[in-house]
């Protein structure tokens, strides 16, 4: 190699370098007629002839290819009874054309979850919607329930919801496992779903041929013109005890030196209300105590402490804290704990007299 064909060759690829644009995953459009024309020259007898030309025509196939992710790559947290649980994917048009995907979502049936666990339970009322507004946040009556995504453009992302509820009576750590199946479809036509893609048999033809150059996803098959993803709900249920304690505060002959539980003593109640470990948060905690015949709710006066809520509990003993509040009618004493966090405990307290 001369060094002046060096120089050329470095000329050429720098210039290369410089006009590049970045490559899609997508690639060239489907359908698009690429030409390439090809000039010689020559001489004869050392005078230039009219130069010879030819030039050659193709049109590039269409590849259908496609992706969903699980977004967040984590276990949605549920608990008993909701009614709206989400679980999110992104379906990426990796084809060289506009095309339709239409959605399935389905149930596992036992097995392992994507987040580890086994899958124990099925939620209910199945439902897929797509992003209608772009936030990646599912926002219900703005996002739309859907069938497809509809003329997702070459490397466009689109976000899709899996949205179900949790049946009541599942327990901390119980998993229901979900898929999420898109199948490219025609483009072309807005607000409508297009037609099912068959890929082009025998040898290539002129026209734009299809090609399905998808991977397997977790539940479809490689080049089948679809891709799957997982996600899992894993439930975080509350798991409340209660314990009921007495203790005499004073009576009406010794006073509050060791006192006895004979009528006129005064006694105090202390509900407490446990929520193990591990779970969810329990929350509007409503308690109801109707009192026995035998004792009269300390409404006021001496000894009055009135309805404490929301006290603590140190080693199994109910703490002289907590806030007003509660209510007593009908011979009930009742109060609303807002919220018992997993692994902590709190209480009611109140005081009546044996009669």
């Amino acid at each position: 190699m001369t060094s002046k064909t060096r120089l050329l060759l470095a000329a050429g690829a720098v210039a290369g370098v410089a006009g590049a644009s970045p490559a899609l995953a997508g690639g060239t459009t489907a359908g698009t007629s690429i030409t390439n024309n090809v000039t010689v020259n020559y001489q004869v007898g050392g005078v230039a002839q009219n130069a010879v030309t030819a030039s050659n025509s193709f049109t590039v196939d269409r590849k259908v290819d496609l992706t969903i992710v699980e977004t967040g790559n984590a276990t949605t947290s549920v608990s008993p009874g909701q009614t709206v649980a989400v679980t999110t994917f992104a379906v990426t048009n990796t084809s060289n054309e506009v095309l339709d995907f239409a959605l399935t979502a389905a149930q596992l049936t036992g097995g392992s979850a994507p987040h580890g666990g086994t899958d124990n339970f099925n939620v209910t009322g199945l439902a897929v919607y797509v992003d209608t507004n772009g936030n990646g946040v599912y926002n219900a009556g703005t996002d739309l329930a859907a069938t497809y995504v509809d003329e997702l453009g070459i490397d466009a992302t689109r976000t899709v919801f899996v949205v179900a509820a949790v049946p009541l009576g599942q327990a901390t750590g119980d998993k229901a496992a979900v898929s999420l199946t898109a199948t490219a479809r025609e483009g072309g036509t807005a607000t409508s779903q297009g037609a099912a893609i068959s890929q082009t048999s025998g040898a290539n033809t002129s026209g734009k041929d299809t090609v399905f150059t998808d991977g397997a996803g977790t539940d479809d098959a490689a080049r089948d013109g679809a891709f799957s993803a997982r996600d899992d709900y894993t439930v975080a249920a509350a798991s409340l005890t209660v314990a009921k304690t007495s203790t005499v505060i004073s009576d009406p002959v010794n006073g509050a030196t060791d006192p006895k539980m004979i009528p006129g003593a005064v006694v105090e109640y202390c509900i407490a209300v446990t929520n193990a470990a591990g779970g969810a948060a329990a929350s509007n905690v409503a308690i109801s105590d109707p009192l026995p015949s035998q004792t009269t709710y300390l409404a006021s006066g001496p000894g009055s402490i009135g309805i404490m809520l929301g006290g603590t509990v140190t080693g199994g003993v109910c703490n002289a804290d907590g806030a007003s509040g509660g209510s007593f009618a009908s011979n009930t004493v009742s109060g609303t704990l807002a919220s018992v966090p997993a692994g902590s405990s709190s209480t009611l307290r109140f005081r009546v007299t044996v009669n």
